[in-house]
């Protein structure tokens, strides 16, 4: 079956600012909440399906790459996961529950069970990596070196001496969360924040690491190696799961968001998929024809030059240009023409030059123009 658009999902437009996709999910999330619609599995997975394209819609690089590729740029990239969907009821509470200013129940909390202690996240970490076009072409392995919080592996990242010097937090008694019952115009509203004291762990250490001050974390350099798929573009970023910053005390790692940067070729010049090729012709090459080499990403081929070969003539070379991203179709080599005419010319030459102004083979004829020249005289009829 196919899924539903994420934009059709939370009734906004495409041009919808994050306030307004955040209006428009807190609309959704009360109207299909569990609680209010109990024992509903139609508003149930109403309520999954609008957190699943909040999840997106309100990520700035999942929704650009949501954007440009629909849904089928949400399953997989380099090394890591794009995108939406959640296992269970108790993910979309964890991820989006502070939406309504604390986690929030009708009649005394979703399916009246405690979401437990909390998660941390670590951070998520920008890099930029830089692609030449044989790279783009063929896809590439890239090792970089990042620096970042990782885990104390003094502690296991807990913060606690040796690991295990916890106690229960006294003021949530290891919920990791506090939880208030206000009344309303709906009845009695239940909110549910995280616990102040323990910062919603459950619990709290009793002797710090000595290592990290018991953070959990400490910077330090991490080599990586990135996978990214060919036929990627100037600007374009992939996600990679779980290797962004590490959460303080446990928890889950942030990721990491790698932007493409494209060196520019020496002789080539990108237009989306399509690679453009000047050629600069002499005058006899053009006018007798001749077989040149010219460049492509794989190295160097053989093109035949008719004779007679008009400046503006543009040549094609099919499936010569660049692979779609995640795609099966590739660009064309576009070969574009001109003629080189001298500036400066030897007396012989100059003398040449003279008897072909007395041959009519070398006079213009009506209706001869090359391509680009009848384009440019159209403009003017």
């Amino acid at each position: 079956m196919s899924k539903r658009d994420y934009y059709e999902i939370l009734g906004v437009t495409k041009g919808a600012s994050a306030e307004e996709i955040k209006k428009a999910y807190r609309q959704k999330a009360i109207q299909y909440h569990p609680d209010k619609n109990p024992g509903d599995k139609a508003s149930e997975e109403k309520f999954k399906e609008a957190a699943e394209a909040y999840e997106v819609l309100s990520n700035p690089e999942k929704k650009q790459r949501y954007d440009q590729f629909g849904h089928q740029g949400m399953g997989g990239n380099a090394g890591g996961g794009f995108g939406g969907g959640f296992s269970n009821m108790e993910d979309i509470f964890s991820s989006f529950g502070d939406i309504f200013g604390g986690h929030f129940g009708f009649g005394g909390g979703f399916g009246g069970q405690s979401r437990g202690p909390q998660v941390a996240r670590g951070s998520n970490l920008r890099v930029k990596v830089k692609m030449t076009l044989k790279e783009i072409n063929d896809g590439a392995e890239k090792k970089i070196k990042v620096k970042k919080y990782v885990g104390c592996q003094h502690c296991s990242g807990t913060g606690a001496a040796n690991g295990t010097a916890h106690s229960q937090c006294s003021t949530c008694r290891g919920t990791g969360q506090v939880t208030r019952v206000t009344s309303t115009f709906l009845g009695q509203m239940q909110t549910t924040a995280v616990c102040p004291a323990c910062s919603g762990a459950g619990k709290t250490i009793t002797q710090k690491c000595s290592h990290c001050n018991g953070e959990g974390v400490m910077r330090d350099d991490e080599v990586i190696t990135l996978n990214i798929p060919a036929g990627v573009a100037e600007g374009m970023q992939l996600s990679v799961s779980g290797r962004g910053n590490a959460a303080r005390r446990g928890g889950v790692n942030g990721d990491l968001i790698v932007v493409i940067e494209e060196e520019p070729h020496s002789e080539l010049i990108r237009d989306g998929n399509d690679l453009i090729f000047n050629l600069l012709l002499t005058v006899p090459e053009a006018t007798l024809g001749t077989a040149i080499e010219i460049p492509t990403v794989d190295g160097r081929v053989k093109v035949k030059i008719d004779s007679g070969t008009q400046p503006g003539k543009v040549l094609r070379l099919r499936s010569k240009g660049l692979p779609e991203v995640n795609g099966y179709g590739r660009g064309d080599l576009l070969v574009n023409i001109n003629v080189y005419i001298p500036e400066n010319l030897s007396r012989d030459d100059k003398k040449i030059m003279e008897k072909f102004l007395e041959s009519d083979t070398f006079k213009p004829k009506p209706g001869t123009e090359s391509g680009f020249f009848k384009k440019v005289r159209n403009l003017f009829e």
